[in-house]
């Protein structure tokens, strides 16, 4: 079976893998996100994929490492953690009955092949309309401040979110779908990183 090292310090991220049977290894990049720019949002998080992963790869040789970033468009805007309570709720007042796109990028290092893949996913959001007593309540809980776009799927921002198009796992920060193919893309069958016993 694989080593699989998980570029992120992403609680969610690291939950996904785990409940599909993965068990990796953390190990946080480091990476200076304000350092790396792009044109597009998808492009952004396609970047800040492959730097973490990079970093965390560099030196090591054997294992598989993935490197995953979320940002939420809105309007064309990026928006990654909020920096405060007040502009995750400056956020939320602004979204309400609208839509926004999460895109996460996903890169899979091989460092025993020198093998990568690079890949983007995004999944279309239909937020709701919480009143200002609902908003301010769910900043108060602090859960969407440790969140890309201030908001989770299957936390307790899923009262706010009415619906969406795409892979829920995107939201979440990983797709499962996504992250099979680029292995199959790279020679690792799933079945070298997925312990399944009878």
């Amino acid at each position: 079976m694989r080593k699989v090292v998980l570029a992120s310090a992403s609680a969610a991220r690291l939950r996904i893998l785990r409940e599909a049977g993965v068990d990796p290894e953390v190990s946080v990049s480091g990476v200076d996100e304000s350092l790396i720019s792009a044109d597009t949002v998808a492009e952004l998080v396609a970047e800040l994929a492959r730097a973490k992963a990079g970093a965390v790869a560099a030196g090591l040789s054997g294992p598989l490492v993935i490197g995953c970033d979320s940002l939420l468009e809105l309007d064309g805007r990026a928006l990654g953690k909020p920096e405060s309570a007040a502009q995750a709720a400056a956020w939320w007042a602004e979204r309400r009955g609208a839509a926004g796109t999460l895109h996460t990028g996903h890169c899979v290092v091989d460092t025993a092949s020198g093998r990568d893949a690079l890949e983007v996913a995004s999944t279309r959001i239909r937020f709701g309309d919480p009143s200002e007593e609902e908003i301010a309540a769910y900043v108060a809980t602090g859960e969407p401040l440790h969140v890309a776009g201030a908001f989770t799927l299957e936390g307790l921002g899923a009262w706010f979110v009415d619906g969406i198009d795409g892979d829920p796992g995107t939201v979440m920060g990983l797709s499962l779908p996504l992250l099979r193919r680029m292995l199959t893309g790279i020679g690792v069958p799933l079945t070298a990183v997925w312990p399944v016993t009878a």
